[in-house]
């Protein structure tokens, strides 16, 4: 709860509430909050038993951190393997499917080695390179339209 607060931090509030409250009255105030936490957790503690119980037993395994969306997927979906999401997770190789993407946008065949793939980037493949620039038109040629453009 309090992980972000560092030493410096706690001794401030320490100093602080010192001045505020004094060093007489201050173990009071703190026994007072104490017991004002404690009443909060178990008020809160029965309302999640009074709850559980309202629900019947259909939900004896229900927590209340599921409700939290992060922790119900990570329960429905990760450690649940009923729909083989573990197999298809550990079938699928990133990379492969990353370079037949990098050879396709360039033109190159997939699944070639980095010589083969770069012979083929110099036209004799029959296949267009979309990265070379055009040099020109020829004479009679219409420029290029993009709809989206205009």
């Amino acid at each position: 709860m309090f992980s972000d607060i560092g030493a410096l931090e706690v001794v401030a509030l320490v100093i602080l509430a010192v001045l505020v409250f004094g060093p007489d009255k201050l173990p009071k105030v703190i026994r007072d909050v104490m017991q004002f936490v404690r009443k909060v957790r178990e008020f809160s503690d029965s309302a999640k038993a009074d709850i559980r119980n309202e629900l019947g037993p259909e939900f004896k395994d229900f927590e209340f951190e599921d409700l939290n969306p992060k922790n119900f997927v990570r329960k429905q979906l990760l450690d649940n393997d009923e729909l083989g999401l573990k197999e298809i997770r550990n079938g699928f190789d990133f990379k492969e499917e990353l370079s037949a993407v990098t050879d396709a946008v360039h033109g190159r065949e997939s699944g070639g080695s980095g010589a083969s793939g770069s012979a083929s980037t110099s036209g004799s493949s029959g296949t267009p390179d979309l990265l070379r620039k055009r040099d020109g038109l020829t004479p009679g040629e219409a420029p290029p339209f993009d709809s989206d453009a205009t």
